[in-house]
């Protein structure tokens, strides 16, 4: 019982991961079809989420290699 949680946890990552991937594509194509700048996509939501989940590791990364 316990593997079938760990793969559902799993899964509810992998499919959020997508689903914010796709929403960030779909801003970066219409940043492209607008002519806008190349950092543009990274300033609206799904691009605000991105960064964070980028960073939040290195943060955590950092933090741990400072405190301990």
């Amino acid at each position: 019982m316990e593997k079938v949680i760990e793969i559902l946890r799993f899964a509810a990552v992998l499919a959020a991961a997508g689903l914010l991937g796709n929403w960030f594509m779909s801003e970066v194509r219409k940043s492209r079809v607008r002519k806008e700048p190349r950092y543009k996509p990274y300033l609206t939501a799904p691009g605000i989420l991105v960064v964070i989940a980028v960073l939040v590791p290195v943060i955590y990364w950092v933090f741990m290699k400072i405190m301990g």
